[in-house]
């Protein structure tokens, strides 16, 4: 159906580009920066911060009344947006993309485990730290491929949430006294939790993969010191799966839109 409203589309990574696609086929007059002067909504990049855009530049090529779409919207940015009489929302705080990026990023995960193991997943004891939207679609797509897979989380209904599933759980009290079962972890979570004490305690050449945001919950010098393999494993939707990362940006910027319009 054909959409009235105009979209800029501003980041120029494959996620953004395919989210523009998106929008596209869903109807909407989709261009990039040039089109900021006549657009009504404007797509800009997650993380808005790191995507180093002059931003006060950008909007103030915006019409008054605008509507900005970012993801992990900064106050500074928003001081921006106010200056240039633009509304700015975060599409990164929608719990529901939130759940349609954990798919990705579980899946980018597993491709790296692949890609940096020399054994098959299936039969091999993995421990995932924490049971969050990310935690919950990789434990139980490791689980499905075979691995023993145990999940710590600090939280009890987490862990119960885990062994409904059909996986262990333990307390993240207990990480350190567990560990040594493990020579693949993962973690989940933005806290420090892989303390150079819980790496002491996992099985020398360990292979890490940390998945939380900047910057981690594992102490990367401590993990190297140690003989472990350790990567952060950044913006796993955009590296591994940037059309499906793109389409439900999409999704999620049309459901916002049409929630304005009370047209859902």
């Amino acid at each position: 159906m054909r959409q009235t409203k105009r979209f800029a589309v501003v980041g120029s990574d494959a996620r953004q580009a395919a989210a523009g696609r998106a929008l596209a086929r869903a109807g909407y007059t989709v261009g990039g920066v040039q089109q900021l002067p006549q657009a009504d909504c404007i797509l800009l990049p997650l993380p808005l911060e790191q995507a180093d855009l002059p931003l006060t530049q950008l909007l103030g090529m915006a019409k008054p009344g605008a509507l900005a779409l970012g993801g992990k919207v900064t106050d500074s940015a928003r001081t921006i947006a106010r200056a240039a009489g633009v509304e700015l929302v975060d599409y990164f705080a929608r719990p529901e993309l939130t759940v349609y990026n954990a798919i990705p990023t579980a899946e980018g995960c597993i491709g790296i485990l692949l890609e940096r193991r020399s054994r098959t997943l299936w039969g091999a004891a993995v421990l995932v730290l924490g049971f969050g939207p990310v935690g919950r679609a990789l434990a139980v797509r490791l689980a499905a491929l075979g691995a023993r897979v145990t999940v710590a989380a600090r939280r009890p209904v987490q862990r119960a949430m885990a062994e409904e599933q059909g996986l262990r759980a333990v307390p993240l009290t207990d990480l350190a006294a567990a560990a040594a079962a493990f020579d693949t972890v993962v973690n989940t979570i933005p806290a420090p939790v892989l303390t150079a004490a819980v790496l002491a305690a996992l099985p020398k050449g360990c292979l890490i993969v940390d998945l939380a945001s900047k910057p981690g919950g594992t102490d990367f010098a401590a993990a190297r010191r140690l003989g472990h393999t350790a990567l952060h494993a950044l913006s796993l939707p955009t590296v591994w799966a940037p059309e499906t990362a793109g389409e439900a940006l999409a999704r999620t910027v049309q459901t916002i839109l049409q929630e304005r319009e009370g047209t859902i």
